[in-house]
C-alpha cells in the first residue's frame, strides 16, 4: 500500500460471509479459482503477476505506469495500471494495481457527486472513477487493498454506493498485454467484492470526518489525507472463507 505518512489508514474488520447471498458467494469461487489458476500458471514457468505484467518494459521505473498508456477495455470501459512509489514510501510492498471504470461502461443513471468544485473534462468518457487499489509484494502476490483520496488518481468523485455499482461491470476481456493478469485483475474484484464494497463504503464516511474537522480545505485535494481506507488480505484466508459459507448460503 502506497504510504501514507500523516496517519495510518482505517480499516473495515472482519465481513460475515453468511450474510452474502449465495449467488454472490458463487461467484466469489469461481473468482478464487480463476485467480489461483492464473498464479499456478505462471508459477510453473517461475512466473508471476507483476512480472508477468512488465517483463517487455525494460528497466522499471518508479511512478511510471505499466503497460505505458494503462490497459484499457474498449467494450467494459474497465482500466487499469500497475505502478511503484520510491522504495522509501512503499514498506512490504512492491508496488499496487490501480482499477477504474469509465462513463460508458458505468450502470445507468450513475452521474458525478454534485461537490461545489466539479470540473468535468472535455471529453465525457474521461470522467472516470477509480474502483480500488490492489498492493503486490515482492513475489508477486496480493497483500493488501486500499482506497484513495480523489487527488490521487485525478479521478472524478462519485458517490460510494455508485461506486460500489461499478464493481461488477469491471473486466478485461482482450489479451494485451497480458491475457493472465488481465483475467487475474478482474477475478480478484470478484473474489473479494464484499471487502471492495465497504472499503469503498469506508473512504466515503473518512472524507466526510476529514472535511468537518479540517474546515476551510478541500477535502478532495488536500495532500495530507492520501489513502482514504485499507485492508490486508490473504488469498487463502478468502477463498476458505467463500468455501465455508456456501454451504450455509440460501
Amino acid at each position: 500500500m502506497p504510504a501514507d505518512q500523516s496517519r495510518t489508514p482505517p480499516g473495515i474488520g472482519e465481513i460475515d460471509f453468511s450474510g452474502l447471498s449465495r449467488q454472490r458467494l458463487e461467484d466469489m469461487a469461481a473468482a478464487g479459482e480463476e485467480v489461483m489458476e492464473v498464479h499456478q500458471v505462471l508459477e510453473k514457468t517461475s512466473d508471476n503477476l507483476v512480472g508477468e505484467l512488465i517483463k517487455d518494459t525494460g528497466t522499471f521505473y518508479e511512478w511510471n505506469h505499466y503497460p505505458d498508456g494503462d490497459v484499457y477495455d474498449n467494450e467494459s470501459h474497465s482500466q487499469y495500471y500497475y505502478h511503484a512509489h520510491p522504495a522509501e514510501l512503499r514498506v512490504g510492498e512492491h508496488g499496487h494495481f490501480h482499477t477504474f471504470l469509465r462513463p460508458k461502461g458505468m450502470p445507468k443513471g450513475v452521474k458525478p457527486a454534485p461537490l461545489p468544485d466539479l470540473e468535468l473534462p472535455d471529453e465525457k468518457d474521461d470522467a472516470l472513477s477509480h474502483l480500488i487499489g490492489i498492493s503486490m509484494d515482492s513475489y508477486g502476490f496480493p497483500i493488501c487493498l486500499f482506497t484513495t483520496n480523489r487527488w490521487v488518481t485525478g479521478e472524478v468523485w462519485y458517490r460510494a454506493e455508485d461506486v460500489c455499482a461499478m464493481l461488477d461491470s469491471f473486466v478485461i476481456s482482450h489479451a494485451q498485454p497480458s491475457w493472465p493478469v488481465n483475467r487475474w485483475v478482474g477475478a480478484m474484484i470478484r473474489l473479494f467484492h464484499p471487502q471492495v464494497a465497504a472499503l469503498i463504503r469506508l473512504r466515503e464516511t473518512v472524507v466526510e470526518e476529514w472535511a468537518k474537522k479540517h474546515p476551510g480545505k478541500d477535502v478532495f485535494e488536500d495532500r495530507d489525507l492520501e489513502i482514504a481506507s485499507a485492508q490486508p488480505i490473504s488469498l487463502a484466508d478468502q477463498i476458505e472463507n467463500v468455501g465455508q459459507g456456501l454451504p450455509k448460503s440460501r
